[in-house]
């Protein structure tokens, strides 16, 4: 067997795209309120309000639509997505390989938590029918983007969710910010190293690297055939997969799935 990439002591998911196949979701309802519009998201634009905060993401998206009327404000348009979102969370789906992941970290004891950029009354609609199946088996921890523990302005691609969760979820003593933006001591940093998080958008790779830990990214295809979007930031994710379904645990120095799983 090839050496482990890293010792991985601790793992972090993001949730939107990633464990569960919300994004679809996002791109149906709000297709359907520009189609009122003749307006559409093609993926080019979807790419960018990715794993942002949701206003921002929202005033991202409404820029490309200059002639929107005037009424067609962007609390009126994440009002009308909410209620349409609202009606489908209840009936999201597992990603593949997500599932069976999970479960493996968890059955080896391997510390889990989600770090993601939805609402809490969002995440609650998401998770609360696959609890048994996924959500689970991460034992209440979640950080969510409005849970009070992420400053204003600091949402994706800033570290500050991955960090904020490994201190507070895994009681992992990580420090705050970019190494360049304060004191950092060198136990510190070596801590964040041992942290993996999954990706499946830029912002979360660029804020998973700042915080100092590994990044394995699994980019929507839509995503991916775009173009070459690993070339266009500076931090690259130390592994890019088409699904969790390819993730090999023992690469990173994780026991390696049974051979029955």
């Amino acid at each position: 067997m090839s050496e482990a990439r890293a010792t991985i002591e601790y793992v972090l998911f993001d949730m939107d795209g990633l464990l569960i196949d919300s994004e679809r979701v996002y791109t149906q309802v709000t297709n359907e309120i520009l189609a009122e519009y003749g307006k559409e998201m093609t993926w080019d634009i979807k790419a960018g309000l990715m794993g942002k905060p949701e206003r921002e993401a929202a005033a991202h998206l409404l820029s490309f639509f200059p002639d929107l009327p005037p009424e067609f404000t962007i609390d009126v348009y994440l009002e009308r997505r909410r209620a349409g979102q609202d009606r489908l969370w209840p009936h999201v789906q597992p990603l593949p390989g997500a599932v069976k992941l999970v479960r493996h970290l968890a059955k080896h004891k391997i510390p889990i938590a989600v770090a993601t950029g939805s609402q809490r009354r969002n995440y609650e609609m998401k998770s609360a029918h696959l609890m048994d199946t996924l959500f689970g088996y991460f034992e209440g921890k979640v950080v969510c983007a409005d849970d009070g523990l992420i400053r204003p302005g600091r949402g994706k691609p800033h570290p500050d969710i991955f960090l904020v969760t490994a201190n507070k979820c895994l009681s992992r003593d990580v420090g705050e910010g970019e190494v360049s933006e304060g004191p950092v001591t060198d136990e510190q940093v070596k801590e964040r190293a041992k942290g993996l998080v999954f990706e499946d958008a830029i912002p979360g790779v660029q804020a998973a690297k700042r915080a100092g830990m590994h990044v394995v990214w699994v980019p929507d295809p839509n995503l991916l055939a775009l173009g070459d979007n690993e070339n266009t930031i500076l931090e690259k994710p130390d592994q890019t997969l088409k699904s969790l379904e390819d993730f090999k645990p023992e690469e990173w120095g994780l026991p390696p799935y049974d051979e029955d799983s």
